[in-house]
């Protein structure tokens, strides 16, 4: 359930959601929580649920309202007879609250994507979720909503980078999603004008081993895709080195264009390819 960009859009705004389908995004979040005043969660909830029953040419995630809050009962009561792909959940705190989702969820094998620092406490359960990464859809993070809990000034350097705390808390998110063996999503760039911004902070996301990437506006979205899309150059490397091996006779480490490869570099191929792969379906996807 590998997807580039995936974006946000308000549950409250069902004239947007139809535009949103034809961005070019590999998913959209319709959401229930923030970005819906507590009167308008009535009308969001039944403008998502009768908008998911009709025929999908997109991946659509539904972002509930938080475990404990008065609302997180009334939006699966709404939506999961419309069989979201996924849901998003705000504010979990490890495996127990994917557990307790499921309960309340009766059972539903719907896919759950966590956003897992909004929190201090969720910070010492990271590591808990390997043990219910069946039924995860990834990982992700937030760095609005955690700064807000410890009463932080900001989670950003003067320069837009992440303060030291909150460089932890995506670094962790990166390390459990991998060692769950799960998509890593890299959280939102809020500055959506900023598109050489963007393009930066993609480029470090991807370097560091993010899979894909929250978008707030319909602007981000090709730079995002453009992001988590390996060059041309890298698949043909990529191409390269697994021939390399193949044809290695089963040797371990081989010689190519002058350097010494190993098994972990013929594994980084194969992850490349197949990132392409995909990449290259959800394009063609995009453009029936």
């Amino acid at each position: 359930m590998m997807h580039r960009s995936l974006l946000f859009v308000p549950g409250d705004r069902p004239d947007r959601f139809d535009k949103a389908a034809v961005s070019g995004a590999d998913a959209l979040i319709l959401d229930l929580e923030d970005a819906v005043v507590p009167d308008r969660k009535s009308y969001a909830r039944s403008a998502v649920a009768e908008w998911l029953k009709e025929p999908r040419r997109i991946a659509v995630y539904v972002r509930i309202n938080p475990l404990g809050s008065s609302q997180i009962e009334l939006d699966l009561e709404a939506i999961l007879s419309a069989s979201p792909d996924a849901l998003v959940l705000p504010k979990a705190e490890g495996a127990s609250s994917i557990e307790a989702l499921s309960t309340l969820a009766h059972g539903s094998r719907i896919p759950i994507l966590p956003i897992a620092t909004e929190t201090p406490a969720a910070i010492f359960q990271l590591g808990s979720y390997c043990s219910i990464a069946h039924k995860l859809a990834g990982l992700t993070w937030g760095a609005e909503d955690l700064p807000v809990a410890m009463g932080a000034v900001s989670s950003r350097e003067v320069d837009g980078e992440y303060t030291a705390p909150y460089e932890l808390a995506r670094s962790l998110t990166l390390f459990a999603a991998h060692a769950c063996n799960v998509p890593a999503v890299e959280t939102v760039f809020p500055a959506f004008i900023d598109l050489d911004g963007l393009r930066s902070y993609v480029s470090r996301a991807r370097r560091d081993g993010f899979t894909g990437m929250l978008a707030i506006h319909p602007r981000q979205i090709e730079t995002i895709n453009s992001g988590f899309t390996p060059s041309d150059e890298e698949v043909s490397h990529a191409v390269d080195v697994v021939r390399a091996f193949e044809s290695s006779e089963g040797r371990g480490a081989i010689q190519l264009n002058g350097k010494m490869l190993d098994t972990p570099h013929l594994s980084s191929a194969r992850k490349i390819l197949a990132m392409a792969s995909t990449s290259m379906k959800k394009t063609q996807g995009s453009l029936r």
